[in-house]
């Protein structure tokens, strides 16, 4: 099996090559050229296309090895993908595995967990817990894969103020690491990769499979408020003084947006700037109700979904966009939450600025999400009290402006930044070196590091925000 050099002088991988892996693999093995290579290859977010060497559509862990074997013997990077919300770095040149085959779920109500193959998907998740009157820790989209949002710490915008992040309920993760070896880590053997894969994502080898708690959920009350753009500065200044004494059994988010004018829109919110307030209360109707009167009292609605919600259907609360497109995203956290906050938010994103960001979103943290969990993860930022969140539908052509007025919003808010975050919230540009690290901070960072050369010396695993090893 033999490379060829290109004409930049790196190497590509022949036919013969590709054909020699697809006979090690149950999956698929296209390369360039190849009929399906580019629906193999494609992502939610289009913002960074994906064109590796080859591409392995892996049905199992023993195909996610020897894919990870093939790159080890040539010195080439190895990525993973399995929907793609989160693509943030070119796979041009590499081997890039594909995990959607992988996608069996299993729940076990006895002891309140799940076990998911790397391309399953949280709705399938929340589907198979329901009946059992359980939940995951699932993000705001169902429709997230489920490995990649939980090892980058996991937000629940549902449960996570209730019982924390993701990543630190993860009870065992099974991982090909890049001696092409399936490893399984749990708090009892593995522990450094434990730890860190917890928090490091994709950093320290490809998992393959991961166990996790799953919670009782009997009732839920949530939806989402949507009000006019000229009532952004009243609902932010209702929001700030309401959402910091919220009991952690509710989580209510607030969002600037900019919808596009498309059909899959509601028609009121079509190509107008709205405010979105997102409410998820674990407990009765009319608490709920006597919680949420402040932020009704703002002014009319254009839509109102606020009621009784069966668990199936926690996605409508967020309602994100599910057709897959070019994304630019942002991030910073908040210490506290005030009065000049809100209007320095109102100023920038509001309906008197001019604003091209398709989100600007407030996430309230706190509650469990600050608290350290009983088996110690690498997730970072716990002290923060709210998480900005921008988000802009662009192409390359337009993510400088895009980022320039993510920089005006975050400027605004500088005055009450908290350093630190997750992977998770790091956007297409925090992929240099000194931002992985700001948001772990040194002591994380340092330690991940040297996790690193232990389990990926060669920094094999580096399409991703990238810890490197240690020298």
């Amino acid at each position: 099996m033999t490379l060829s050099p290109s004409a930049d002088g790196d190497y590509v991988v022949t036919a013969s090559d590709a054909r020699s892996l697809s006979a090690k693999v149950d999956g698929v093995v296209l390369a360039p050229g190849d009929d399906g290579y580019a629906d193999e290859c494609a992502t939610y977010n289009l913002a960074v296309p994906r064109r590796p060497a080859v591409v392995v559509g892996a049905a199992s862990p023993g195909d996610v090895g020897a894919a990870v074997r093939f790159g080890l013997a040539r010195g080439l990077p190895v990525g993973v993908l399995a929907t793609g919300h989160a693509t943030s770095v070119a796979s041009d040149g590499a081997v890039l595995v594909t995990t959607k085959r992988m996608n069996a779920v299993s729940v076990d109500p006895v002891t309140r967990t799940a076990r998911v193959g790397a391309g399953a998907r949280w709705q399938q998740v929340i589907e198979a817990a329901a009946p059992h009157g359980l939940a995951p820790l699932s993000g705001s989209s169902p429709l997230v894969g489920v490995v990649g949002y939980s090892l980058g710490g996991g937000l629940s915008p549902t449960l996570g103020r209730t019982h924390g992040w993701a990543a630190d309920h993860v009870r065992a993760i099974e991982m090909i690491t890049s001696d092409g070896r399936l490893t399984r880590a749990t708090a009892e053997r593995e522990t450094d990769l434990f730890w860190a894969a917890r928090g490091g994502k994709d950093n320290f080898g490809i998992a393959t499979a991961i166990e996790f708690d799953l919670f009782e959920v009997p009732r839920l009350y949530g939806g989402a408020l949507y009000f006019p753009g000229e009532l952004a500065a009243d609902v932010l200044h209702a929001y700030q003084e309401w959402a910091p004494a919220l009991p952690e059994e509710m989580t209510a988010s607030v969002a600037l947006m900019r919808l596009p004018p498309l059909d899959i829109v509601p028609e009121p919110l079509r190509g107008r700037l709205t405010v979105h307030v997102r409410v998820a209360y674990l407990g009765a109707a009319g608490e709920a109700e006597r919680l949420l009167a402040p932020v009704r009292q703002v002014g009319p609605t254009l839509i109102d979904t606020v009621g009784e919600l069966p668990y199936q259907q926690v996605g409508t609360i967020h309602n994100d966009l599910p057709i897959p497109t070019p994304v630019q995203e942002g991030s910073l956290r908040l210490a506290e939450f005030p009065a000049a906050a809100a209007a320095a938010i109102a100023a920038a994103a509001g309906p008197q600025a001019d604003c091209p960001i398709t989100m600007v979103e407030l996430r309230q943290l706190g509650g469990a999400l600050a608290r350290e969990p009983e088996v110690p993860s690498a997730v970072s930022g716990r002290t923060a009290a709210f998480q900005v969140f921008c988000d802009a539908v662009a192409g390359p052509d337009e993510a400088q402006a895009m980022y320039d007025s993510m920089d005006d919003v975050f400027r605004r808010l500088r005055a009450w930044e908290v350093k630190g975050g997750t992977l998770n919230f790091l956007g297409g540009r925090d992929t240099a070196p000194e931002a992985v690290r700001e948001a772990f901070g040194k002591p994380t960072y340092d330690r991940l590091s040297q996790i690193k050369r232990s389990y990926d010396p060669a920094n094999r695993f580096r399409l991703n925000h990238n810890i490197r090893p240690a020298a």
